[in-house]
């Protein structure tokens, strides 16, 4: 007896049979997650991102995007005028460098992320007892000088607008009208409640600061009533000095309290005044016609300022004045025992600011480039190299040989390769990974840092013409032409006693290069990515050798180069009219004959950044950073600071993002993945969205899913091996497509 069915079954056991058929070939067709998808881990994850006022994300742009598991996504985030970028915050998991404007974040779960933005600030310099600051563009504070009561500590310090040096402490002002100080604990810096505040000074030991509505606040040491000004309205600027304090009110009039045993408080009759200044014992008034009035102490001629004219900007020390005038040049009078007063040099132009410490003086110049003289007892006038003839890098140090014949290097100190102050002599300096290398001039070699593989173990070398260091090793060419090794040798780095007839060394991570005197060239050593393979070229004037390549420098100016070629390093066939070159961890940097740099390959940490350099006499390339030695014996950096620039926010080190993972085998891979060439298509967003809300949410679809996932990839490498299949199979997937979207979100009809 044949049984004939209701209409609504019909379509009842239709609907469940294409619910059973769509969910076998979704199941076969979206699982390319690669492994571990068995166990629940998705193949994507989400990833919002947003902006504050200010500024906005370019890369990859704003919204809720999604990503691969694993994926490694770059983030790019740029300042509208007038603002500056601070800081990535949310939900950052693993991102690379919070506090960089370009950064990536791996893809390990779902995040929300925003790149905050301030109103940017001016760069300023300011100086203390025995220390100096500098704010950059920003909002970050630089410190140099005597830190034992901790007042340099401020490299934590964000969003900072303003700073001040006291005696033996510092103040920062931030964004948002709050106070930070960081150095001596008796000094006046109890400015944890203050609010509001629109500029700050720093006494002796007391610490002043004017709010919004130009009232005035102030802590520390009131034995002379330097502190009592709390009945101070209508103030515009504030000035703390030694042992009293200074206040100019919107009207061009001045106030003034606290000691007063040399008049340095006689103010009262003051008029038509712009800016006040406060030194040890005396006080200084800026008038709107650009001359200057001086009152207190005169015993060093710290007041003489009678007949100064076209002044903008003044500071006062303990016992001396800094003028600045509106042609960028300074002027100063006083004590000048420790060249304090030294500011009438061609140096000294192109100047800004001025801000004058106890002893010492610095100016700030247009371009960012900060400037000091004066006392140096705690190096507060190290603001920057100058008279240098060569810089190298390390892992993570610079080093730089200067005209006298001495070295100087910072960064990373934990081997003590930057302990290089005390050697004289050195006519050449090479930096390995944590060693630094030095050949003097009776043709001896010194090192200093890490000797766990006797990479510094050189004391008894002689007759050397040119030093190299390597990863852990280091190489002397002898006046011969013969070559010397010493250090680490499990790549055979080491093994140069063969070598003649060399003209030029050069040490890679795990490879030694040699430069011969008929232009071709030897490597021995690790050379997993052909970074030896050198031996072919000819015509060579020069050698550099990277972290796993080697690159040459030909006669015609042109490059040539070998190994890994990952981040593009090697891409520098273009290159013409470079007159030196010179090898990074993964990036390889020219110098043309004009005084600009070319750069090739990873820049990550901001390494090839050097589109703007101009004047270069020498390049050098390290792990992270590159530098440059200018014509005039300073030093320009892609990251550590060398030389102070407040203008420019330079990168700070940080390792490059890792290397994508490699993508899955095709065995991996399903088929509407292989049919439709990317699992970001809209047609497998589909398919996986019906898996995920349907088939794993119970017993009989995650069986399914499960036995597709066993079955399928043959198909899918089938599909792969003939690519004139896969217009066929996204022809037939289409119904499929469609009842899925018909099942998720309902039929149209």
């Amino acid at each position: 007896m044949k049984t004939i069915l209701s209409s609504r079954r019909q379509h009842y056991l239709t609907k469940v049979g294409i619910f059973l058929v769509v969910a076998a070939l979704v199941a076969m067709m979206v699982g390319c997650q690669g492994e571990g998808e068995g166990e629940g881990e998705p193949a994507y994850y989400e990833l919002s991102i947003n902006s504050t006022a200010g500024g906005s994300v370019t890369t990859p742009g704003e919204g809720i995007l999604q990503y691969e598991t694993g994926e490694s996504v770059s983030l790019a985030a740029e300042a509208e005028e007038g603002y500056r970028f601070v800081e990535w915050t949310g939900d950052l998991g693993s991102i690379g460098d919070a506090d960089a404007a370009a950064t990536y974040i791996i893809m390990t779960d779902n995040h929300s992320i925003t790149a905050d933005f301030v109103p940017k600030c001016d760069p300023m310099v300011a100086a203390g007892g025995g220390h100096t600051l500098g704010l950059r563009a920003n909002g970050r504070v630089v410190a140099s000088g005597n830190n034992e009561v901790e007042q340099c500590d401020v490299g934590s310090w964000r969003n900072v607008t303003q700073i001040a040096a006291g005696f033996d402490y510092t103040v920062g002002l931030k964004s948002d009208g709050t106070v930070v100080a960081t150095g001596s604990s008796y000094s006046g810096y109890d400015v944890g409640n203050w609010t509001d505040i629109v500029q700050i000074t720093a006494g002796e030991v007391h610490t002043v600061g004017l709010k919004s509505d130009g009232t005035v606040v102030a802590t520390g040491y009131s034995d002379y009533g330097e502190c009592d000004v709390g009945n101070w309205t209508d103030i515009i600027q504030v000035a703390a000095g030694y042992i009293h304090t200074v206040g100019l009110n919107s009207a061009g009039n001045v106030v003034a309290v606290g000691l007063n045993g040399d008049g340095q408080c006689d103010v009262g009759e003051w008029t038509d005044i712009t800016q006040v200044a406060a030194g040890g014992a005396h006080t200084l008034g800026l008038k709107s016609d650009g001359t200057v009035v001086a009152t207190g102490d005169n015993d060093d001629g710290q007041c003489n300022v009678g007949n100064w004219t076209d002044i903008i900007q003044i500071a006062a020390g303990c016992v001396h004045t800094v003028g600045l005038k509106s042609d960028g040049s300074v002027v100063a009078t006083g004590d000048n025992d420790d060249g304090q007063c030294n500011v009438g040099s061609q140096s000294w132009t192109d100047i800004v600011q001025v801000t004058a410490g106890f002893v010492h003086t610095v100016g700030l110049k247009s371009d960012g480039w900060v400037i000091a003289t004066g006392d140096n007892e705690y190096g507060q006038c190290d603001v920057g190299w100058t008279d240098i003839t060569q810089v190298v890098s390390g892992g993570y140090h610079i080093v730089g040989l200067k005209t006298d014949e001495t070295v100087v290097a910072v960064g990373n100190n934990e081997h003590e390769q930057c302990d290089v102050g005390g050697w004289m002599d050195i006519t050449q300096v090479a930096a390995g990974w944590y060693h630094t290398v030095g050949l003097k001039a009776d043709n001896t070699v010194l090192a200093a840092g890490d000797n766990s593989d006797s990479q510094c173990s050189v004391g008894s070398w002689i007759n050397i013409t040119q030093v190299a260091a390597g990863g852990d090793h280091t190489v002397g060419l002898k006046s011969d032409g013969t070559v010397v090794a010493a250090g680490d040798n499990g790549d055979g780095q080491c093994n140069v006693g063969g070598w003649t007839n060399i003209t030029q060394v050069a040490a890679g991570y795990k490879h030694t290069v040699g430069l011969k005197s008929d232009g071709t060239v030897v490597a021995v050593g690790d050379s997993s990515y052909g970074q030896c393979g050198v031996g072919y070229w000819i015509g060579i004037t020069q050698v550099a050798a990277g972290y796993y390549h080697t690159v040459g420098l030909e006669s015609d100016g042109t490059v040539v180069a070998r190994g890994d070629n990952y981040y593009e390093q090697c891409n520098i066939a273009y290159w013409t009219d470079i007159t030196q070159v010179d090898a990074g961890y993964s990036h390889t940097v020219g110098l043309k004959s004009d005084g600009t740099v070319v750069a090739a390959g990873d820049n990550y940490s901001g390494q090839c950044d050097i589109e703007d350099w101009t004047d270069i006499a020498q390049v050098a390339a390290g792990r992270l950073i590159t530098l440059g030695l200018r014509d005039d014996g300073t030093v320009i950096s892609t990251s550590l600071i060398v030389h102070w620039n407040l203008s420019l926010a330079l990168p700070r080190l940080v390792y490059p993002p890792p290397r994508p993972p490699s993508p899955p085998p095709v065995t991996n891979c399903f088929i509407a993945t292989a049919a439709y060439g990317t699992p970001m298509a809209e047609e497998i967003q589909m398919l996986r969205e019906f898996r995920d809300e349907c088939l794993l949410t119970n017993p009989l679809g995650r069986a399914l899913v499960d036995i597709y996932y066993r079955v399928s990839p043959p198909i899918a490498e089938f599909i792969n091996e003939y690519p004139g299949l896969k217009p066929i199979v996204r022809l037939g997937l289409l119904p499929v497509v469609s009842l899925s979207d018909v099942i998720i979100n309902g039929d149209p009809a």
